[in-house]
């Protein structure tokens, strides 16, 4: 299969490098970069152009990978193309300059923790970057980490046992996150946010999409934290602490005007004992907390219980900081055997609407 692979993408170079067709003189001028075990992928990407492909073949790589170009895409061979990280790594508080000094520049990749970093400028975003077809397991931070990128695909990546999260990206718009198996990581399977760094507002992810990924036996299978303007449809998401959760805060805008459809939300009743920012989590199917307008509708959530003050199948709950959730809509969803209840609020300002739902009990009484 690999040498298939190997066979179909040279071809495909080769075409578009003797410009049969319209191709645009970007695409005729891209290359394949092959990287085979004992070679360093970051040597590739630092040799790649716009539009080219780095083509990792199976093996294990010990090494993290920074690309700041755009339109570069790095793609393995499947799961056996195995991201780890150096042998000699250090963990990314070890990497901290001493006390009293200054860094001259900022964390590289692996001091930070990651696996495969995307990185943007603060003042122009990334653009056209894939990340496909390979595992990042055991980094410190996250397995892939993305900041300030516009059009980032990541898609058929498992990410597995990594310190904090599987994918996460801040600071961004237009991402796909797609086909992605998330398993056993410290936080997030998948973390989308503005920023971890500061208390802004929730962004306009333009569109963002996150579908048909399997995230279980993470503390959250999806979290979703101060943005706006993006879509979470058909994912499966079983045994975590909670399956989805959905965070904002009191500052303007909320996180909201987003869309949690489709999804199989099952069985989320890992026990996570509480931390600085959250109680102790268990039983929880999707959680919305501090938002607006959220449309929740189609999902099927299933056998979440537990007796933390998010358990239960669907759950509006009041942010820790007393922001409120309001004006979202709960439609035609098909929910049981959740404990305390499938339909919980905890809201008393009655904006939130239940409508077409199928389900068995809600706290309180009267919305199935």
């Amino acid at each position: 299969m690999t040498k298939r692979l190997i066979a179909y993408l040279l071809c495909g170079a080769a075409l578009l490098g003797g410009g049969l067709g319209a191709a645009a003189p970007a695409s005729a001028r891209s290359h394949l970069h092959i990287v085979r075990p004992g070679q360093s992928i970051q040597q590739a990407v630092d040799a790649a152009a716009a539009g080219d492909t780095v083509l990792v073949l199976p093996g294990l790589y010990r090494e993290s990978v920074t690309i700041e170009k755009p339109g570069v895409t790095l793609r393995g061979s499947g799961p056996s193309t195995v991201i780890q990280p150096a042998a000699t790594a250090t963990a990314s508080a070890a990497a901290q300059p001493a006390a009293g000094a200054t860094r001259a520049a900022p964390l590289t990749c692996a001091e930070s923790g990651s696996g495969v970093c995307v990185i943007g400028a603060k003042d122009k975003d990334l653009t056209g970057v894939t990340v496909a077809h390979l595992t990042v397991t055991g980094f410190a931070r996250a397995g892939v980490f993305a900041m300030a990128t516009d059009g980032l695909t990541v898609r058929n990546v498992t990410a597995v046992r990594n310190s904090v999260w599987g994918i996460a990206v801040e600071r961004s718009k237009h991402t796909v996150i797609r086909h992605n198996t998330l398993r056993s990581n410290g936080d997030a399977g998948v973390f989308l946010a503005n920023t971890v760094k500061s208390e802004d507002g929730a962004v306009d992810a333009g569109g963002t999409l996150v579908e048909r990924n399997r995230a279980d036996g993470n503390r959250i299978g999806l979290t979703v934290r101060r943005l706006r303007n993006l879509t979470v449809d058909g994912n499966t998401l079983t045994g975590n602490c909670v399956g989805l959760f959905v965070v904002g805060d009191e500052n303007t805008p909320k996180t909201g005007a987003l869309t949690v459809r489709d999804n199989q939300v099952v069985a989320n009743n890992k026990s996570c004992p509480a931390t600085g920012r959250l109680p102790a989590l268990q039983g929880s199917g999707i959680v919305l907390t501090g938002t607006e307008k959220v449309l929740v509708t189609g999902n099927h959530v299933r056998a979440n219980a537990g007796t933390s003050v998010m358990s239960g199948g669907i759950v509006l709950f009041k942010s820790f900081v007393g922001a409120t959730s309001t004006d979202n809509r709960i439609t035609d969803n098909h929910l049981s055997d959740n404990a305390p209840a499938d339909l919980v609020d905890t809201e008393t300002a009655g904006t939130n609407t239940y409508q077409g739902n199928t389900c068995r009990a809600s706290r309180p009484a009267g919305m199935c």
